[in-house]
């Protein structure tokens, strides 16, 4: 099985070679039906003893933690057959290595990589630790039920309200000097290849109460647990994990990290400092990676950078279907003319779109749509902006000249926080949350102005790095001369061998 190197943590893929592929599906055609039958039958016997914990009591009662007999008979019996499903599925013992600090030492254990739902393993060795869990699983058959069993903290991601309240549950339980059972938290929030740490959340860092890290690996020569964003899908990792003889999960408990006064005060500077030492610990990079909206970006300062850069998929694309520079060109600004004139703010169809770029295959429109938002429709100044910004063609100061007029709605010459923000993801081809620090670093008076603002992107070490990493046109984007260089209209230029030069880029 060979595995790809991706340069970003939320692609996992496995290429089976043919010997491999062969003998899965010998041996999935009987492990597979077998295993998950037997597993599915321990979930459905666990069900009912879950649901039979909490029955009778009352919601005051149940807002505490459970005690006496409804404890230790349930909890054993529903631990022993949480191990019977996993070593259903392949995974016949789990190799445990330091010591799982206890409640008071620690409130709370923190593991990483989270890199599949099979990570629930983790919960054998941590005697069923009390988790925290998306309210919309609440409503799944049996996983509701160990849920609620469990006394989970249930958040809504859509919903601020109930963050704000899981935040509050959390730190009570955390700082409740043992009358809460041990919790265990996944601060990645979501799932990785493992090849790096991405950013950890605050949430289990923000009570500053001693955190044990916890390591999770999965030590085998053909990794079929992972389950990320993009690559092999869930569905896939079960089957081709359980067409393995057997699976190999490795749980390490490193030394209690006790926090120093200055990460208490700072959950942030606490989560990156645990994130660095885990990351080493595995041999991985900590990185700035996270998970927002649903879509893998890479934080800088205050800025969201997609990881897939929608602006150069569609580059690609558009080049993919025939349409050479000089119609690239022309199609900008053809949606330059259609944004400015046309009802600032507004979404256009994939077929206004198709119309305005001169495409003839809609799907391609439908695509180009897709890069940016969740249904076929695209906000034509996000499109234009973040595309024309890594095309070539415009200088940034004329481009952000542009950007600015596109913004300032009440032609004030100056631009709110909420214009600014709405400003800066257009040119990013995403939303932006963190720009408050930039926009009362930029405006003057509470006025940001055209020159102020050109000042701090052109000056602010953040946004510099932006500029000349993230909003640099690649060879392949630039405009081809027939003397076989590409320059661009940044007056940045590339060499023969793909080097390339800036010069008056912010002119």
């Amino acid at each position: 099985m060979e595995e790809h190197d991706y340069p970003h943590p939320f692609i996992h893929e496995v290429k089976l070679t043919t010997a491999l592929r062969i003998r899965g599906i010998i041996l999935g055609s009987v492990l597979f039906p077998l295993r998950v039958t037997l597993a599915a039958i321990c979930f459905l016997i666990m069900w009912p003893l879950a649901r039979l914990r909490l029955a009778g009591l009352s919601e005051e009662e149940r807002s505490r933690p459970v005690t006496g007999w409804r404890h230790w008979l349930f909890h054993t019996i529903v631990w022993q057959l949480s191990r019977g499903v996993f070593l259903c599925l392949g995974f016949p013992w789990v190799t445990v290595k330091g010591r799982r600090a206890d409640l008071k030492e620690a409130p709370v254990l923190v593991v990483a990589p989270h890199s599949t739902y099979m990570d629930m393993v983790v919960l054998c060795p941590t005697q069923l630790a009390t988790v925290v869990s998306r309210s919309e699983n609440k409503s799944l058959p049996v996983i509701g039920a160990l849920l609620e069993f469990n006394q989970a903290v249930l958040v809504s991601r859509k919903d601020p309200e109930s963050r704000k309240k899981a935040v509050t549950q959390v730190t009570e339980r955390l700082t409740s000097n043992g009358y809460w059972p041990q919790m265990l938290m996944f601060p990645e929030g979501t799932t990785t290849n493992g090849r790096a740490l991405i950013k950890f959340k605050p949430g289990a860092f923000l009570a500053g109460v001693p955190v044990q890290p916890v390591l999770l690996r999965y030590p085998n020569k053909v990794d079929t647990v992972r389950w990320t964003y993009k690559g092999t899908a869930w569905y896939e990792a079960l089957w081709h994990t359980t067409s393995q003889i057997y699976t190999n999960a490795t749980v390490e408990f490193l030394p209690v990290y006790q926090p120093s006064e200055e990460e208490k005060n700072d959950p942030g500077l606490y989560a990156d400092n645990v994130q660095k030492l885990m990351a080493k610990e595995l041999g991985v990079p900590a990185t700035d990676y996270v998970m927002e909206g649903g879509v893998p970006v890479s934080k800088v300062g205050g800025v969201s950078l997609p990881v897939d850069s929608p602006a150069r998929k569609t580059l690609s694309l558009l080049h993919r279907s025939g349409l050479g520079p000089y119609g690239v060109e022309s199609a900008l600004h053809q949606l330059s003319d259609a944004c400015q004139f046309g009802a600032q703010g507004s979404k256009v169809s994939a077929d206004e779109l198709a119309s305005l770029l001169g495409l003839k295959d809609r799907k391609t429109a439908m695509a180009l749509c897709s890069f940016y938002s969740k249904d076929e429709t695209v906000d034509l100044r996000v499109f234009y902006l973040s595309v024309a910004a890594l095309s070539g063609f415009f200088r940034f100061k004329s481009l952000l000249h542009t950007a600015f007029t596109m913004f300032d709605r009440e032609a004030t010459g100056s631009l709110s926080a909420e214009e600014f923000s709405d400003l800066m993801g257009a040119l990013l081809g995403f939303p932006q949350r963190g720009t408050a620090e930039l926009y009362k670093e930029a405006s003057s008076g509470g006025s940001l102005t055209e020159e102020n603002l050109l000042r701090v992107l052109t000056t602010h070490l953040t946004y510099q790095r932006v500029l000349n990493e993230y909003l640099q046109p690649e060879e392949a984007e630039s405009h081809l001369l027939a003397n076989g260089k590409a320059v661009n209209n940044n007056g940045n230029m590339h060499n023969g061998n793909g080097s390339l030069h800036n010069s008056k880029k912010f002119e």
